[in-house]
């Protein structure tokens, strides 16, 4: 089953602001990445087609006519309460009574189990069509998922279906004034009750949804250091994980909620609400905690590892808000182009009936516009490999194999994702010319709301040194072995597309840099041995070279795949002697992926070239005095 909903500027000349890729989804769905034998979450792809087209009619209908009004009216502060715009309450109540916070969760919490690859493709929904609404319910699920890893099955029975329901929320409270992501400067500490919980003593900023009235209660995961233990520790070996909700009961329930209503004051205080640069929907908080009470995930002293199930799961949502931006930058931008009338082309008179021909006949223009096109569908396909990933990974008996490639794609997908989303929204102000510099088109809150995505999560520079210092050379370069092995059997699996003339010659290139790729780490990993500057100096660098790859990879994938079924509706048409049967994919789909696969390759991906000659000039180059 096909859906037929392209993305088109007929549906933005209609008054629709953001129209969902949904036939670029069901491609990746159904034809690149199939589900996998060893999943154990039944997947129905009509069923999850049905639900993608539901969500799409919520974020078209619901949240991208609200995004620029959110953005007008920001939150208020007011004797300690926050307010969202009033708008922003009214969706996100929508969406939690209907039922959507809880798609990926468990059933035995009140979820509906459905795949991450799934939750992907919503989540992308959600972020490409108001950004600052997204936030609230990824950070939500993350904290359920850490909840799930590392709590205790009395933290689950308290917490757990309320959160998954939407009538609770969830933070992730890490950076303090004084740290950001050096954690090992935490000063939050938390004290032993003689009831089993723990008094939170400290303060915390740049809290997403920290405070806000859209929800009755918000459980913050909270890292302190742990006061008069024995084996307490500096750094971050020595940080705890604390559940703190806002309200707590006067007394824990034991059977039933009955035994005890929320609604006692835990201490918990939103003290400031950023002013921000973006994201005006969305309160950035700064929280204080006065002997709030406060319940331990897992084991006292390894916090960090349950932080981590919830800050790897925000990354890889965080790579969606990159997707997102280049997605919805792409339309605005594609539809601008269509109807904005400048200059004639350069080859000719093209529409002799107006005065000037649309923007869309100029080559730079036409290259911008496939720039953002490429990295939107070119990350979409990361992000679903990833997601599929996520699935297996979170089986009993996981290949370790497979976590270590999760793990190393995780910081390319968030670092590389994100930066070249701001990029496309970058290309949206540029195509929009003095237009895309003034509020009334929309594309300048594109920038100004995606240039945190490379900020929060870890700034691209600590998903940098994450990639190549543990992921990378900390594994060894298994990991990395183990993407380049995908590229081996691509390559051979399709040899008998050698000659064909496109196909061919990106099967060619893709083996060129997976042979080059390992060559360039292991001339890195030397230098860094010798002085470990060397791995900080090329570390960026390395991230961008690999992030080009790997979406070279993904896009090689797309145009086997697009090949494939242009050849099987060839066959089909000359078996029937009639056009392709109704569900099938249209050409054009077909044959744009093969194109905007060339264009990735002549365009995009030589790119890597100058990251490659930057990360090899090493350290001595950064060395000049300030």
């Amino acid at each position: 089953m096909i859906v037929s909903n392209k993305t088109s500027n007929k549906g933005l000349e209609n008054g629709i602001d953001y129209q969902a890729p949904l036939q670029d989804m069901a491609f990746l769905l159904n034809e690149v990445f199939p589900p996998s034998e060893s999943e154990t979450i039944d997947q129905n792809i009509e069923e999850e087609l049905f639900v993608l087209k539901q969500t799409a009619r919520f974020a078209e209908q619901e949240l991208a006519p609200i995004n620029s009004e959110c953005d007008r009216q920001g939150c208020q502060l007011s004797d300690g309460q926050v307010s969202l715009p009033p708008s922003m309450k009214t969706a996100f109540q929508k969406y939690a009574q209907a039922g959507w916070m809880g798609l990926c969760m468990p059933e035995q919490w009140g979820g509906q189990n459905q795949s991450s690859r799934l939750g992907s493709f919503v989540g992308e929904l959600l972020t490409s069509a108001n950004h600052a609404f997204s936030m609230t319910p990824a950070l939500t699920m993350s904290a359920c998922r850490a909840l799930i890893a590392y709590g205790s099955d009395e933290l689950k029975q308290n917490y757990l279906e309320k959160m998954i329901s939407g009538q609770w929320t969830g933070t992730m409270c890490m950076t303090e004034a004084h740290c950001g992501s050096d954690l090992g400067l935490i000063r939050t500490s938390a004290i032993a009750n003689a009831d089993g919980s723990y008094q939170i003593k400290g303060s915390k900023i740049f809290i997403s949804a920290g405070s806000h009235d859209a929800s009755d209660n918000i459980i913050h995961l909270v890292l302190a250091r742990l006061k008069g233990s024995p084996n307490s520790k500096e750094g971050i070996k020595g940080l705890s994980l604390f559940l703190v909700p806002e309200k707590v009961p006067e007394k824990l329930p034991e059977k039933s909620e009955e035994d005890g209503q929320w609604n006692k004051d835990n201490n918990v205080r939103c003290i400031g609400i950023e002013d921000k640069m973006g994201v005006h929907g969305n309160p950035t908080c700064s929280m204080s905690f006065e002997n709030s009470q406060g319940f331990l995930i897992g084991e006292e002293n390894k916090g960090i590892n349950a932080m981590f199930a919830m800050m790897n799961e925000m990354r890889l949502g965080t790579s969606l808000q990159g997707i997102g931006l280049s997605e919805r930058s792409f339309q605005k931008s594609l539809s601008y182009a269509q109807s904005r009338t400048q200059m004639r082309s350069l080859s000719g008179i093209k529409n002799p009936e107006l005065e000037a021909d649309p923007l869309i006949v100029h080559p730079d223009v036409r290259r911008m516009l496939l720039t953002q096109k490429v990295f939107a569908e070119g990350g979409r396909a990361l992000a679903q490999f990833c997601s599929q990933l996520m699935d297996e990974t979170h089986q009993e008996n996981t290949n370790k194999e497979k976590q270590q490639l999760l793990d190393m794609l995780t910081p390319i997908a968030k670092g590389f994702c994100t930066e070249v989303g701001l990029e496309s929204a970058s290309h949206a102000i540029q195509i929009h010319g003095g237009h895309g510099f003034i509020k009334e088109t929309g594309v300048e809150q594109l920038y100004r709301d995606g240039r945190i995505a490379t900020l929060y999560e870890g700034t691209s520079g600590i998903q940098a040194l994450d990639l190549l210092g543990r992921k990378v050379l900390g594994t060894q370069g298994k990991s990395l072995m183990s993407f380049t092995k995908m590229m081996h059997v691509l390559g051979k699996e399709n040899s008998h597309l050698a000659d064909d003339s496109e196909i061919g010659t990106l099967l060619t290139s893709l083996k060129n840099y997976s042979k080059e790729w390992p060559e360039v780490t292991m001339k890195i990993g030397a230098k860094a041995m010798k002085n470990p500057d060397e791995a900080g100096a090329a570390s960026f660098d390395y991230m961008m070279y690999s992030g080009y790859i790997v979406l070279g990879y993904f896009w090689v994938k797309m145009a086997i795949t697009a090949r494939t079924l242009l050849d099987k509706q060839l066959l089909d048409k000359q078996i029937l002697d009639e056009q392709p049967l109704e569900g099938e994919y249209s050409k054009e789909l077909l044959e744009n992926k093969i194109a905007n696969a060339t264009f990735y390759f002549d365009r995009i991906l030589p790119r890597a070239l100058s990251h490659k000659v930057a990360m090899l000039s090493g350290n001595d180059s950064l060395k000049a005095s300030f």
